[in-house]
């Protein structure tokens, strides 16, 4: 397994999402690209409406000789308001510069109060969708306070036009409404848009989410495994140990050839035995765990034809399947305390109880201690430094089961508990 994957920092909308650093990502467009795309278009429709309103003001019937100064005035007027409007984008786009507010009020509210008044002339009214199209940019990027105050004088300064001129009642009214449906569309456009930025803040938190969930998914599986290839080893190695002493205490003290080489065939086999577990251990612990009761009754068997001391397993309840975890960690406590017995209390018999009640299934490993030796420690002291038990007290934590060691009596006593149906235990 590689080492912990690092993580980098992309920002996605306004939220900071964690990506694991060196992972692929789609290739991004260039910087203000799209943006740039669409203010193109827009500009491209608001150049088009701009002409087609001109044609129909100017090619839709003659005009008086104080109406058509004044309509072209205004029409002049609002186009260079347009490019004033224009330059200001295009300098965004290009610097990132954002002209103040009060510019850009000036601007879209000149174009709608212009617009709007001339439009209450006979035949004008199509001048007021310029009006109309400022008013939803300002809906749109504006405070909505300034949206407001420009659509307010924009339809002020129609109706008082209107009163000037002797307008119709369609002409009276039709200008504020269109100038209002400008506004209400720039409003639920602004309203989209504050969704749409939530709506990526929220997927952009998800995903971090995600992303530190799988991480400690793989922290997890990192710390399982390495406790499962630390027990395989603390077993094998331990009990490998033990042979080899014995072996060079044949051949040392009582030069005994012909035992020492049984007991080195022995520990050849144990070496080889351990090299398939720890295998076993990193590539097949996507298989099921063995019954319970069969694999304690085979590390029994194994433990009186290696080490000599009698292994005598009873059973006590009605025998439940158990989780593969539950089960395991039950299998890893037996293996170590039997390596324990080995180390500390060489030949003598060990009792082993497993019990499976209506809560709880409890594993209880107890031997005497040889006579004069001292117990294996604290509480948790092993064969490999005092780490093995502390993993499977950790391992059995995690499950919400217990473990307990410690010496009573002479004898040493290990007991382990699981929850039974994969209830925690009380």
């Amino acid at each position: 397994m590689t080492g912990p994957a690092t993580y980098g920092l992309r920002r996605v909308g306004r939220a900071v999402v964690h990506r694991p650093a060196g992972a692929t990502a789609p290739r991004p467009a260039p910087r203000g690209y799209r943006a740039l795309v669409l203010q193109a278009v827009s500009w491209l429709v608001r150049s088009c409406a701009y002409v087609v309103i001109g044609i129909d003001v100017f090619a839709g019937g003659p005009l008086g000789p104080v109406a058509l100064p004044v309509t072209t005035a205004a029409y002049a007027l609002c186009g260079l308001l347009l490019a004033v409007w224009g330059l200001l984008d295009l300098r965004r786009q290009r610097s990132g510069a954002v002209a103040g507010e009060v510019t850009r009020t000036a601007v879209l509210g000149g174009i709608a109060v212009v617009s709007a008044v001339v439009a209450v002339q006979p035949g004008l009214t199509s001048l007021a969708a310029l009006g109309t199209i400022a008013v939803l940019e300002m809906a749109v990027h504006s405070r909505r306070a300034a949206a407001w105050a420009v659509y307010g004088i924009a339809a002020a300064a129609s109706l008082v036009a209107s009163a000037v001129v002797g307008a119709d009642t369609a002409t009276l009214l039709g200008v504020p409404l269109l100038l209002v449906a400008g506004l209400l569309v720039g409003l639920n456009r602004r309203a989209y848009r504050a969704q749409a930025e939530q709506s990526a803040v929220l997927l952009a938190q998800a995903e971090q989410l995600r992303a530190e969930q799988r991480r400690g998914a793989v922290l997890d599986e990192r710390a399982r495994l390495a406790r499962e290839i630390h027990d395989v080893l603390a077993h094998s190695l331990g009990a490998l140990g033990i042979q080899i002493q014995a072996a060079r205490a044949l051949l040392t003290d009582h030069q005994d050839t012909g035992r020492a080489v049984e007991v080195l065939t022995v520990a050849q086999r144990m070496a080889s035995d351990g090299l398939a577990e720890t295998r076993r251990a990193v590539h097949a612990l996507r298989s099921d765990t063995p019954p319970l009761t069969e694999e304690l009754t085979r590390m029994a068997a194994i433990h009186e034809q290696r080490h000599g001391g009698t292994v005598r397993l009873t059973v006590a309840g009605e025998p439940l399947p158990l989780p593969p975890d539950q089960a395991l960690a039950l299998v890893r406590t037996a293996q170590e305390s039997l390596t324990n017995a080995a180390k500390h209390a060489p030949r003598r018999p060990v009792a082993v109880g497993l019990e499976y009640g209506e809560e709880t299934v409890t594993l209880t490993l107890a031997n005497p201690l040889a006579d004069g030796a001292p117990p294996p420690g604290a509480a948790f002291a092993t064969v490999d430094g005092g780490y093995g038990l502390t993993g499977m007290r950790e391992r059995l934590l995690l499950l919400g089961g217990t473990l307990t060691a410690g010496a009573s009596g002479g004898t040493w006593t290990v007991t382990a508990s699981v929850p039974a149906n994969g209830r925690p235990t009380a």
